[in-house]
């Protein structure tokens, strides 16, 4: 009987480790599905799962809107101390939650990994009398409200990537003359018809139509030049100006230490594996990772550069 007994506990200690083990994740996507956070979200888990590192059940929960700050501030109250709830965010969340004065505190979650990231590129027309970022640098500085430029969300990245070449050009950023677009197509058409002196976004918005001859890319917000891509850097044009459009993984507030660790250990793995490589490559997403206390340094540091540029932009006291 006591074998039994005995036996009996060991089963049961083993079905239990078992089910921790592959409690089902919890992720939430704060956007409506197809966008960006979405297609990273899931796609990293699916590359998680291939690859062998993790291949337990997940919950995807898509809750868009107010560039990300509503299904995070979800996600803030109700995941507090849960092991394996996280969430996919990015560059867009920072200044979002200033300007929707959102509840959500990026401190309060605890920093796994940043993924991904893209880089922007400034943009003029083929026949523009602005043949290098210097031109146009110049001319905005002498005359912002002229020089009307467009791009995505007020406070947005490509916002505050014109608001950093602003200030590194000597340009109050207050007075630039922004213009939101729908999207990249709608910034192109404003660029070609003259409306737009240059529009600013992701690179895989403008790529396209500069090599059909559509527009030409005057610099581009990466730390160094992009293969395949003939336009300087921002800083090598003599601008001191580098951000990207990253996105990340949060964990849970509260997390416990060692499934914090353990989702730290998973995406490291997932970031050396060729089945993330071959996400990267068919995504055309650049490989940007950081993680745990490094990438919390990144946020604040992010937090800090955003708002103050909001700020001087007069979008926030």
């Amino acid at each position: 009987m006591k074998i039994s007994s005995v036996l009996r506990s060991l089963v049961a200690a083993t079905a239990l480790v078992a089910g921790a083990a592959h409690a089902q994740v919890s992720v939430m996507l704060p956007a409506n599905p197809g966008g960006g956070w979405d297609g990273t979200g899931r796609q990293a888990f699916a590359a998680l799962n291939k690859s062998g590192i993790y291949t337990g059940s997940v919950n995807f929960t898509n809750k868009g809107g107010a560039g990300g700050t509503i299904g995070l501030a979800e996600f803030q109250n109700s995941s507090k101390g849960k092991a394996d709830n996280l969430a996919v965010f990015g560059a867009i969340t920072v200044g979002a939650i200033t300007l929707n004065k959102s509840p959500v505190d990026l401190a309060n979650f605890r920093p796994v990994a940043r993924l991904t990231a893209e880089h922007l590129v400034l943009a003029v027309r083929p026949d523009s009398p602005y043949n290098t970022l210097a031109d146009f640098a110049k001319a905005l500085k002498e005359d912002p409200g002229a020089t009307p430029v467009g791009g995505g969300s007020a406070g947005g990245v490509d916002h505050i990537a014109l608001a950093l070449l602003a200030k590194a050009s000597g340009t109050e950023v207050k007075n630039l003359n922004y213009i939101p677009q729908a999207g990249g197509a709608d910034t192109v058409t404003g660029i070609v018809n003259g409306t737009l002196k240059a529009g600013i976004s992701g690179i895989s918005e403008f790529q396209q139509f500069a090599k059909a001859g559509r527009v030409k890319i005057l610099g581009i917000t990466s730390a160094e030049r992009m293969d395949g891509l003939d336009a300087p850097t921002f800083k090598e044009a003599g601008f001191d100006v580098e951000i990207a459009n990253w996105r990340g993984i949060l964990g849970s507030p509260n997390m416990p230490d060692a499934n914090y660790q353990e989702w730290v250990d998973r995406f490291s793995k997932l970031n050396d594996s060729k089945e993330w490589a071959e996400v990267l490559k068919t995504q055309g997403w650049e490989q940007y990772y950081l993680a745990g206390p490094e990438f919390a340094d990144f946020i604040k540091a992010e937090s800090d550069r955003i708002n103050t540029i909001l700020k001087d932009a007069g979008l926030t006291q």
